[in-house]
């Protein structure tokens, strides 16, 4: 999420500062919402390229960004999740694409001017600020995984992440696929099957025979790999 954040203007408290530096390029209306929309599984929500119109709030279900690389590789940058703010963009257009990876519904607020907004709607500029953070924390800790990280310490980390971010933090029901998690951690599908099927023979984690629900046993154990 390219933002940027002007922190002189506070005439309206810090919502309005942060929020009056993520103006949108060729403003022409404060953002309104519009109905829930229910999206399937698979579907777009904006492409790559795509002119920046509306920003969404997920209410259900789960979305990732993603971005293509000149030699057709994907590389994910975020899963996005019930209360998780997307696509707000400081340019004209999207840098990245959303696809929905489980039927999810989503909030689409159009118009591309932030700065009328921490005035007419303070409750949802504080969740734009709450989201504009999380996604700069979650960006810089991403960069480390990627640049530091072993694929074993990858996949405990992510699954920390995740847990920490659904509502049973001891089971999870795997949004995503095998094959987007290696796109997210920069590894292989097989080794993304190997590495999780290793933690489930050691008794760190429990993978169902779905393959899409995952119990942390020994989160100890896991926050020792993931450091």
């Amino acid at each position: 999420m390219q933002i940027a954040l002007d922190a002189t203007r506070a005439s309206h408290g810090p919502a309005a500062s942060l929020l009056a530096g993520a103006r949108l390029l060729h403003p022409s209306s404060e953002p309104q919402p519009g109905a829930a929309r229910s999206f399937e599984k698979g579907a777009a929500v904006f492409a790559e390229g795509d002119p920046a119109t509306a920003f969404y709030k997920v209410v259900s279900g789960a979305v990732r960004t993603s971005q293509l690389l000149s030699d057709g590789r994907r590389q994910i940058d975020a899963f996005h999740l019930p209360g998780d703010i997307f696509g707000i963009e400081s340019g004209a257009r999207h840098l990245f694409s959303a696809e929905v990876v489980e039927d999810a519904t989503l909030i689409a607020y159009r118009g591309r001017c932030l700065d009328a907004l921490a005035i007419a709607d303070a409750d949802l500029a504080r969740q734009i600020v709450a989201a504009m953070i999380r996604s700069l924390e979650r960006a810089r800790a991403h960069l480390l995984l990627l640049g530091r990280k072993t694929a074993l310490e990858r996949i405990a980390t992510f699954l920390l992440d995740l847990s920490a971010r659904l509502p049973d933090v001891e089971h999870i029901d795997l949004p995503m696929s095998r094959m987007d998690i290696a796109d997210h951690l920069g590894l292989t599908i097989e080794t993304v099957s190997r590495l999780l099927t290793q933690l489930d023979r050691d008794g760190v984690i429990e993978v169902s025979a779905q393959r899409r629900s995952i119990i942390l046993r020994d989160r100890a154990a896991l926050r020792r790999l993931g450091t």
